[in-house]
C-alpha cells in the first residue's frame, strides 16, 4: 500500500503496514494481486519532487485518491517488479548509511565548535574586544573600468552571484553605490533568515574581488588575525544575542533589520592568541571539510539512484532475472 499525505509539509510518500489505518488528510491506493508495492512506492517517490509535488498533477498540491488514479504508472512483469524494487532498495540502504554519516559529522563538527570556540568565549578564557578595534570598515567603490561580478550573500552558502540567483539585471543602477569587497574580507548581511535571525557574517572566499550591496557591513581584519577562526565564529552565529538586543531598540526597513553599522562592529568578540587562532581553525577546518565530503558523497548516491530509477522504471533499461524468477 503507498499513502501520499498531507499536511504542513505539503504532503509525504509512505508505505504502509497491514494493520496501519489512514485519516481525512490522507489518499491510499491498495494495490490489485500480482502488482509489488516497493516497486510502486519507488515509482511515485521518483515522481515527488522536490517541490513535493506529483510532476505530472498539474502542480496540484493537495492531492486526493481520485487524483492519485489518474496517475499514469508503468506495469512491469511481476518479477521485474519486485527484482527492480530490490535493486532501489540497495541504493535505498546505502544513501541512509550515508545520511547517518553526514549527521554523525555535522554533530561532531558541532561539538568541536563548542569545546574550542564557543565555550571557552563564554566562560572569559579569552579577551572579549569590539569588532572595531580588531577591523576596519570597507567603503571602496569599484573603479570606473572595472566589471566585478556582483554579490550577494546566502545564509546557507555564503557569497553567491546575484546574476545566478535572480538573473543578470536585479542591481540596476544602484550597482554604481555597491561596495568593491576584496577576497578574505567580510560582510554583514543584516537580512534575517531561518538559519540566521539576526542576520550573517560571512568572508569573501571563492572571487579576488567582487561587487557586494551597500547596505552590507563590510570590514577587513587587522593583520596579526587568523580569519579562519573569525569565519568559523561568525558561522556559528556567535553575535546573535548581541544583535537581537540592537533589533530590539529598533524597527525593521524593508525586510532588513534596522542595525547601525557602528552598533554591529561595536559587538564583542573573543580574541585569543593568534597561534590558539590557528589550531582552532585548523581543527575545525578539518572537521569542516569531512562533513563536506560525507555531503557530497550522499549527493552523488541521490543522484546516482535517480539515474537508475529513470532507466528502469521506464524499461529503458531491463534487469536480467534468475532463471528461477523468469520462468515462474
Amino acid at each position: 500500500m503507498a499513502m501520499y499525505g498531507q499536511g504542513k509539509t505539503r504532503g509525504q510518500i509512505a508505505k504502509l503496514g497491514i494493520n496501519a489505518a489512514t485519516n481525512q488528510n490522507s489518499a491510499a491506493i491498495l494495490l490489485h494481486e500480482g502488482h509489488d508495492p516497493d516497486f510502486y512506492f519507488q515509482f511515485l517517490s521518483s515522481q515527488y519532487n522536490e517541490n513535493r509535488e506529483f510532476g505530472h498533477s498539474g502542480g496540484v498540491s493537495h492531492l486526493n485518491a481520485g487524483l492519485l488514479k489518474q496517475i499514469a504508472v508503468p506495469v512491469a512483469p511481476y518479477a521485474e517488479q519486485r527484482r527492480i524494487a530490490a535493486i532501489l532498495s540497495t541504493w535505498d540502504a546505502a544513501i541512509a548509511v550515508a545520511e547517518r554519516l553526514l549527521q554523525n559529522s555535522q554533530s561532531h563538527l558541532k561539538a568541536l565548535l563548542e569545546k574550542t570556540v564557543l565555550a571557552p568565549a563564554r566562560q572569559g578564557v579569552w579577551p572579549l574586544q569590539p569588532i572595531y578595534t580588531i577591523a576596519d570598515r570597507v567603503q571602496r567603490h569599484a573603479e570606473d573600468d572595472e566589471q566585478l561580478p556582483i554579490l550577494m550573500i546566502s545564509s546557507g552558502s555564503g557569497f553567491v552571484r546575484q546574476d545566478e540567483k535572480y538573473g543578470p539585471y536585479m542591481a540596476g543602477k544602484s550597482v554604481e553605490n555597491y561596495i568593491a569587497l576584496k577576497e578574505g574580507e567580510f560582510a554583514y548581511n543584516k537580512g534575517n533568515s531561518k538559519r540566521y535571525e539576526f542576520g550573517c557574517v560571512f568572508p569573501l572566499k571563492v572571487y579576488e574581488r567582487g561587487l557586494v550591496p551597500h547596505v552590507y557591513v563590510c570590514f577587513r581584519l587587522h593583520e596579526g588575525l587568523r580569519a579562519a577562526f573569525f569565519e568559523h565564529l561568525f558561522a556559528a552565529d556567535y553575535l546573535h544575542d548581541q544583535l537581537g538586543a540592537l533589533v530590539n531598540t529598533g524597527v525593521r526597513n524593508n525586510g532588513l533589520l534596522n542595525i547601525r553599522p557602528a552598533d554591529f562592529l561595536g559587538c564583542k568578540v573573543p580574541v585569543p592568541p593568534l597561534e590558539t587562532q590557528k589550531r582552532v581553525a585548523s581543527i575545525l577546518d578539518a572537521g569542516l571539510a569531512l562533513s563536506a565530503r560525507h555531503e557530497e558523497v550522499l549527493q552523488h548516491l541521490r543522484n546516482e539512484k535517480a539515474a537508475l530509477m529513470a532507466q528502469l522504471l521506464t524499461g529503458k533499461r531491463r534487469v536480467r532475472l534468475p532463471d528461477t524468477e523468469a520462468t515462474a
